[in-house]
């Protein structure tokens, strides 16, 4: 027999509420609830939306020794963090593969958490312990299972978390704050995965997660599954590990610099910080720079018709040049207000491993299945005009090219 599925504390909230549970990982994971993906993707970009998140990895990594180790575990600079905020980061190995990529939040001085995916959880730590050794003092455990974490997401996060709050205000862009929400002391962390500019990860014990929980929902929350977090950091383009960093269908690894979010994750600024990686890692840079031939990066495809394009799928030139492949596909949603209208649908996006010198504007074709799909490199899915407004690109005509774009707001 197989072993057994991992339960969040969350998991009987989740049946409560009539979600459809998968195997995520090794744990089961709602996928989506009653609502559906689409309702819970707009909930997310119109108001907030609730997800359980408490299958990802969380290590605390505290002693004398914990600031130097991390400066040469990781790719971005832990010296740089003041005690209250957090960046995204990757760990890398010598050759500038990816292991992970991760967020780090300095609690204290000497005293760090470090989120990673829940499929590489063991792996991590594995690695992470070894290297420690170098590094005298450092105390590295897991805590995945004392604690919860949620994400709460959307234009309405803030008022929400800040009317159930006990005093003080939910942290600012990338800052960490200790505080209380409804009568649930939480450690809060203004960072998220959908592209929202307002997302909060709450951090809370496992004892006290069905509190928390509740306490959001009854404040306007919408809950929402693992299948729109995927349709939400499609749209917002943020890689995946697995996918975007991945091995490519040649069998070659995706650089992490061809991700345009891993750049804010990879320090080279200073000479003096030597970390695992740093030379491959300088290397791809300027390789990437350079634009030239056999250079890949990643970028938005905006796929016409009706059919969705898959990790995998070959991309062409018109002219029918190999010119990379799908990383990440999928379906996602949109809505569509203007006069006399009041439109839900599906749009077909992606994410590419592109040649470099294909540049957004330019049109490609994608193999989908038995058939060809015309579609345009973008600059991006989802993009705000003004403020408290969002709108993305949900139709490119072929008839006008890549220039002839439709926006919708939700």
């Amino acid at each position: 027999m197989g072993m057994s599925l991992r339960r969040t504390p969350l998991y009987g909230r989740h049946r409560a509420l009539g979600a459809t549970m998968v195997d995520f990982a090794g744990w089961h994971m709602p996928v989506r609830y009653p609502q559906g993906i689409i309702e819970e993707h707009l909930a997310v970009r119109t108001r907030a939306g609730l997800f359980d998140v408490s299958h990802m990895g969380r290590f605390r990594i505290a002693g004398p020794g914990a600031l130097d180790f991390l400066r040469y575990a990781l790719t971005n600079d832990a010296g740089k963090l003041d005690a209250g905020a957090a960046h995204y980061t990757l760990i890398a190995d010598d050759a500038g593969k990816a292991i992970d990529d991760a967020y780090l939040y300095r609690i204290g001085a000497a005293e760090f958490m470090l989120v990673v995916n829940a499929a590489n959880r063991e792996t991590d730590l594995v690695h992470l312990s070894k290297l420690s050794g170098r590094f005298s003092g450092t105390e590295i455990r897991d805590v995945s299972a004392q604690t919860v974490m949620l994400a709460l997401s959307g234009p309405r996060a803030r008022s929400i978390l800040q009317n159930a709050a006990e005093g003080g205000a939910p942290p600012a862009a990338n800052a960490v704050a200790d505080m209380r929400a409804a009568g649930v002391p939480i450690r809060a962390a203004c960072t998220g995965y959908t592209g929202e500019p307002l997302s909060y990860e709450l951090f809370a014990d496992s004892a006290r997660a069905a509190e928390l929980w509740d306490a959001l929902l009854a404040a306007g929350a919408a809950a929402a599954g693992l299948g729109a977090r995927d349709t939400l950091r499609l749209e917002a383009a943020l890689p995946l590990y697995g996918r975007e960093y991945a091995a490519a269908p040649d069998g070659t690894e995706i650089p992490i610099l061809a991700n345009r979010a891993a750049r804010q994750g990879v320090d080279l600024s200073s000479h003096k910080r030597d970390f695992m990686g740093r030379a491959a890692l300088a290397a791809q840079r300027e390789r990437m720079n350079a634009r030239g031939a056999g250079v890949r990066h990643i970028l938005p495809v905006a796929v016409m018709g009706r059919s969705a394009a898959r990790s995998g799928d070959e991309v062409f030139t018109p002219e029918g040049r190999p010119a990379g492949w799908i990383t990440s596909g999928t379906a996602v949603p949109y809505a569509e207000r203007g006069t006399g209208t009041h439109e839900r649908g599906l749009r077909a996006a992606a994410l590419a491993l592109l040649d470099g010198r294909i540049t957004p504007g330019v049109a490609v074709d994608v193999k989908i299945r038995t058939r060809t799909a015309r579609a345009f490199v973008v600059p991006r899915h989802l993009r705000r005009i003004g403020e408290g407004t969002r709108a993305v690109v949900y139709r490119i005509s072929q008839e006008g090219g890549a220039g002839d774009a439709v926006y919708c707001e939700y």
